[in-house]
Order: structure tokens, then sequence, then C-alpha cells
């Protein structure tokens, strides 16, 4: 079986506990193979065979450097667009016909290289403008009926190191986070999160390099995420990482309902999901979410991403992004959320940021659009317009 790909590395972070998105601030600059992991997965007789070596709890983050003050322009010195229904004319749109998207972040410092899951084919795909799919790794037996299947990806902090790769999957029986190494099938790290027929997309990022964040959903049981006992509706710390008997992990917050994004920001970790009367972006606070705003009419929440003090959020069934400026200390009321796209692409998922205002995002028009076009599904490359000023308050 060929290697797993290795990353370019970049320096490590100035601030130990500052958090970082997932695949190192959604850093892979290089490849230098492709590795596929394929056959079907007998999660079963890993369950049983749990035990796979120590991980080590020493390792060093990693991140690259930002993007000059300046948001840099689209690429430069592109190839031809090759013929065919799967050229978007668009110049900030960087990769096209994907199958249904889940997780992205950006492959390099200016965001012109995407990383990006489809969520029912279990891939995870490299690729810029003009490029063909670079498939780095293919996660074996993911369940990708309703809205499982593969939900999020990171790198190990140390991943020059140790070559190790974390992905939140759907399993016949559960959710669950596994462990991939290059050679081996995925080793369970952190299993029985309720699967149900919907209500299964959830988010994860390295808060440190022994710290998981993992967002569930409430698998369509609102019930579960207000249970103690319950992996489902949950923001959770995952601390161990060998694929033995782990302990539980710490629960940072309670009561997540459809398709939590985490959205980190320096020392705060927000989250958008849908609760059963609102959409809503929440902030977590002392073991809790602290409502920072709510959208009554349910747009649809599906992703958010923290870029220069502004929150941007994106939804589904309005297919927009809309900002609002980031809570403070000084200021923290929250103004009116301003619309910055709207209908142009389509249905909005999952969001990363670049830096300085930069973000990528993709469609999900294949789940979820009313209208699904040839280039779909897509990631966008897409400058993000300061929240600052604003309207009315809702606190």
């Amino acid at each position: 079986m060929p290697a797993v790909p290795d990353a370019v590395a970049a320096r490590p972070p100035r601030r130990p506990r500052r958090f970082r998105t997932a695949l190192a601030v959604g850093a892979v600059v290089a490849v230098a193979s492709t590795a596929v992991l394929s056959g079907c997965a007998d999660f079963s007789k890993q369950d049983s065979e749990r035990k796979a070596g120590p991980f080590s709890k020493y390792n060093e983050s990693f991140e690259v450097k930002r993007p000059p003050k300046t948001p840099p322009p689209p690429p430069e010195g592109l190839p031809t667009p090759p013929p065919g229904p799967c050229v978007d004319p668009d110049p900030n749109v960087i990769t096209t016909c994907l199958a249904s998207t889940a997780a992205v972040t950006p492959g390099d410092e200016r965001g012109d290289v995407t990383v990006v899951a489809e969520r029912t084919t279990g891939k995870i795909i490299q690729a810029k403008r003009f490029s063909e799919h670079k498939v780095l790794w293919t996660v074996p037996g993911v369940d990708g009926s309703g809205d499982g299947g593969l939900i999020d990806f990171a790198l190990s902090p140390t991943y020059r190191q140790d070559h190790l790769m974390y992905a939140y999957i759907t399993t016949p029986s559960d959710n669950r986070i596994v462990r991939i190494a290059k050679g081996d099938v995925p080793k369970p790290i952190l299993t029985g999160i309720p699967k149900g027929a919907t209500g299964n997309l959830g988010s994860m990022f390295f808060r440190s390099a022994n710290e998981l964040v993992v967002a569930t959903g409430d698998a369509g049981n609102p019930a579960a995420a207000g249970n103690p006992a319950s992996l489902g509706g949950k923001v959770l710390l995952v601390t161990d990482f060998t694929s033995g008997k782990n302990p539980p992990p710490k629960i940072l917050a309670s009561g997540l309902g459809a398709n939590p994004a985490l959205c980190p920001s320096n020392d705060t970790i927000f989250v958008a999901d849908g609760a059963s009367n609102a959409d809503r972006l929440s902030q977590v606070s002392n073991n809790a979410l602290k409502t920072v705003w709510t959208w009554p009419d349910k747009p649809g929440l599906g992703g958010c991403a923290v870029t220069e003090g502004t929150i941007a959020v994106s939804t589904i069934r309005t297919q927009q992004i809309q900002t609002l400026q980031a809570p403070t200390p000084q200021k923290p009321t929250i103004d009116k959320p301003a619309t910055v796209l709207d209908k142009q692409y389509g249905a909005i998922g999952r969001m990363r940021p670049v830096g300085n205002g930069l973000i990528q995002f993709a469609t999900v028009n294949k789940q979820y659009g009313p209208k699904v076009v040839s280039q779909d599904d897509r990631v966008v490359r897409f400058l993000v317009p300061s929240a600052a000023g604003g309207g009315e308050s809702n606190m």
C-alpha cells in the first residue's frame, strides 16, 4: 500500500493554547504521494481489537505564516481551462464537480489550494483551479446515507513525525472518531456517538497538541443533547488518542441540535447549529452554550468561520453568507447580521478561514440545493467584508 502523503511543515505556534483549524490551520502546502485506504472496514473487529499502540501526548502543533495584509487576487498564470461541463468561469471557484461535500480547509497560505472531504465517498481531495482532483485519502467503510458519511477530518498536530490523520465518520452502527495511519485500517478513538436518520453531522479541530474539540449532532433526538450519558448534542474534549478503552471525553457544553459547526477564535469557541425553534450562533462559556444570535426563520446554518474579528455564517436554505462582529468584553452585544453574499453559489455548507478576511467554503447543492448545476459541488475562495458597525442589537 502506498505511503500516506507528507505535508509541508510550518513553524511552531507562538502560543501553545492558540486555537487552530483542522488540518493544522488549514495548511497542506504540498503532497508528495497519494495514499488510498480502500476496501470495506470491519468496524466490529476494530472494536474488539482496539490496541494500536501509544500516541504521543507531547505533539507539537504547527501553522503556516499568514497571508500578506492585502488579500491576494485570484492566482495568475493558470493553465488553459479544460473543456467540459465542470469548468466554472468564476475566478473565485477553486474546484468543481465534487460529490456531496463536508469539511473543507485551505491547502496553502493564499487560499488558492483547497482540501475538501466528500461526505458520501469518504474521499479527501486536494485541488486548485483547473487541476484534477488529487485523492489524498479514502476513508473506508463510511455510511453516507442520510446526512452521514465522512463528516470532518484533521491532521495530527505532529503529522510530519507520525503521519496520522483523524476522521469523524458515520459507520453502520454509530458516529465515531477514528485514527488513520499509513498502511493500516482506521482505529477507533471515540465510539458510540449516536447515529440517526438525520442529525449526524458534526465538527472537530485540534485546540492544542493533546486536545481535540468535537461538536456532535443530536442524531434527530433533542433529548440526547440534554442527557449527560449520551455523546449526542455535545461539545466534547478528547484528550486520549490511543485506540484502547479510553475514558469518556470531557463535556464542554450540552444542548446542541442539528449540524453543529465549530468556529474557534483565539481563546473562544463559537458554534453554529440548528435547534428546534431557531438556528443559532453560540459561544462555549463556563461549560454551557451562551447564545450570541438566533435566526427564528431557520435559514439552515451550514458553517461558520471567524476572520479578522468578523464571524461569517453560511446558510443552506436561504443560500447566503451573513456576517456579525465577534463579541468582545468592551462590546458584548451583537449587531444585526449583514448579508454579504446572496444566492450566487446555491446552498453553502462548511467554511474555514484562510486569514486576513479570506475564507474558503464548500457548496452542498447535491444534498440540499433546489438547483444543481453541472459544476456542483464547488469550493469557493471569498473575501469577507468587515462586520464592524452594524445595526440593531438582539441582546
